[in-house]
């Protein structure tokens, strides 16, 4: 396994096959700054390319999980101008939010699962990210909102889009117009949160127990999961069945199914290939 880059925001870590991605700036309450939203992908492709990692498991440090967007992301002249041509300003501004949406989706995008562990406060951004990942755990003291509204703008990185998908409309509709937070136990109750704990470290036990059940899986058909629970939100159910045949027909291999009879009849756990590390075109 190749050394990770090292990043301002996070700490990563990968053991026994998970990666470990800690939110660590506690003393900003993990605002999601410019560095944030360009390194997040970054570290996806990292942790995809450069480990033998089946899994990925986010979490953060301090008092809240993260106080969401650094408005100071917007305060920078040179990425969203606040003078000039109007017309010209509404399309660097429609840029610059395609780019903050392609950072959130880069939990989608990368074919390991993410689960989201999360305590204290997710605020804003941070329910956009949280919404992008595939299982969400949390505190008992954990509490969602949609700050944007509260602020005087339409949330527009992927919570109004994802969370409908997650949660009954309306009760998302409320949640959107009104800004109200929402508590780790109406989350659970609603299925937005697998599971809520009392505190933050029986919370990182229990998931990282769940992250090691998955990595203890083939990744081959982990993977196709995740590609196929994607495609199928999106599609119809004809069209993802379709799809799920011609997946099968391309990715299916006996070799993973072998090595699980073996492994049951010899009372082992079974060992899997890792999945090829995701590489440029002409990288080695």
């Amino acid at each position: 396994m190749s050394d990770l880059a090292t990043y301002e925001s996070f700490n990563v870590e990968v053991k026994d096959h998970i990666a470990h991605v800690q939110f660590s700036r506690p003393e900003a309450l993990n605002s999601m700054n410019k560095a944030f939203w360009l390194e997040l992908p970054k570290c996806m492709q990292d942790i995809e390319a450069n480990s033998d990692a089946r899994v990925i498991v986010i979490s953060s440090t301090g008092k809240h999980f993260s106080a969401g967007m650094d408005l100071g992301v917007f305060s920078d002249p040179k990425a969203v101008p606040m003078s000039g041509d109007p017309g010209r300003m509404a399309e660097n501004l429609r840029r610059v939010v395609l780019q903050l949406q392609d950072t959130l989706t880069s939990l989608e995008k990368i074919r390991l699962p993410v689960l989201a562990a999360i305590h204290g406060g997710c605020i804003g951004g941070a329910l956009d990210l949280v919404c992008a990942a595939d299982s969400r755990y949390c505190t008992e003291d954990a509490y969602f909102t949609i700050k944007e509204t509260e602020l005087g703008m339409t949330a527009d990185v992927g919570t109004l889009q994802r969370l409908p998908k997650l949660m009954p409309e309306g009760v998302v509709r409320e949640l959107a117009y009104t800004g109200r937070k929402f508590s780790a136990q109406e989350a659970q109750s609603l299925g937005f949160v697998n599971a809520t704990y009392e505190n933050q470290d029986a919370m990182l036990d229990a998931v990282m127990a769940i992250a090691g059940q998955i990595a203890a899986n083939s990744p081959l058909a982990v993977t196709g999961c995740k590609e196929m629970l994607n495609y199928s939100r999106d599609h119809s159910v004809e069209d993802s069945l379709r799809y799920m045949a011609t997946w099968q027909a391309g990715m299916f291999r006996p070799g993973d199914m072998m090595k699980t009879f073996q492994a049951k009849a010899q009372k082992q756990a079974p060992e899997y290939d890792n999945l090829l590390p995701v590489k440029g075109l002409f990288e080695s």
